[in-house]
Order: C-alpha cells, then structure tokens, then sequence
C-alpha cells in the first residue's frame, strides 16, 4: 500500500537583524501557536559552538551570551545557532494564510525590517545522504519531517530537535 504524499512549501522568514535567544523563543512559540497547520520549523545562522574548533584556543570553551537553552512549547531546546532564518513547512492548501498570520508575527517581533519568502527551500523527497544515514526501506519507518535533514557527519540527537505537535 501506498503512502500518501502530502504536498508541501516553505515560507521563509529573513529577520534584518540577527535573532537574540529572547526574541527567538518568542517567535518560535507564536509560530508553533498556528497549530496544525505547521509541518516543521528550521532555524539557521552561524554556528555557536561550545568549544573552538581551531586556532590557538583550540578545545577551550566558548562562552557566547546568545548560546542559551530556551523554552518552545514547554521543550528546552539549546540555541546552537544564532537565528538569522527561520523556514517554516506548511501544507501547501494552507500557504497564503499560514503566510498571513507570520506576516502579523514579524510585525510585532521585528520592528527592524524582515522578508518573507515562499518557495521550495527544504528537501522533501529521500537525499542520497538519507539513504547512507537510515539505510534502505527508511521511508515509512521515519518521521517524515526528517527527510533531506540527514547530515552524515552528526548525530541526530545533536543536529535536530524535534518538538512536539498538537
């Protein structure tokens, strides 16, 4: 038998500035207030990493004010970047009015200025590393929102975090 596929979009929202972890969790928590009508949420930026990766301090800790555990729908999630993107999956049925209501998100949250893009900015079909990642067969066995979020080289538990739905 055959699964059905669900056809979806992304919006993406492009804040002029990047995101402090108040602002974030704020924003965050009225996305996945919408409810059903979300899919998943992706957040992107630079890397605020623990440790320094290279250089004369190398393995010494970093100790970055904006890398800080916040609270999305009661979950803790560590900030491990800082958000300068947040790409929102919706239904495509439900686009233009998911679309609306985020429009009336980034006016309260960000009275510096942001973009709103819709289009195709997430994989949604099995990538080659999804298939190095879970193996063959995979697709029915995994939560869908995980496709194309594969990256070989992490664990999952430190590369996603999943939160949730109603």
């Amino acid at each position: 038998m055959e699964e059905k596929e669900i056809k979806v979009i992304d919006i993406k929202i492009f804040p002029h500035r990047y995101l402090k972890p108040e602002t974030s969790e704020k924003v965050l928590n009225a996305i996945y207030d919408l409810g059903n009508d979300i899919v998943r949420v992706i957040v992107h930026g630079p890397s605020l990493p623990k440790y320094a990766y290279y250089g004369p301090a190398r393995g010494m800790p970093v100790n970055h004010p904006d890398r800080k555990v916040i609270k999305i729908k009661g979950e803790e999630v560590e900030l491990t970047v800082k958000v300068g993107e947040i790409i929102v999956t919706v239904p495509f049925e439900k686009a233009m009015e998911v679309e609306n209501k985020l429009h009336k998100i980034c006016k309260e949250h960000f009275p510096y200025g942001y973009d709103i893009y819709v289009g195709a900015f997430t994989k949604v079909k099995p990538t080659v590393t999804d298939y190095l990642k879970y193996g063959e067969g995979f697709e029915g066995k995994i939560d869908p929102r995980l496709i194309g979020m594969a990256d070989p080289n992490v664990k999952l538990s430190s590369g996603v975090k999943m939160i949730k739905g109603d």
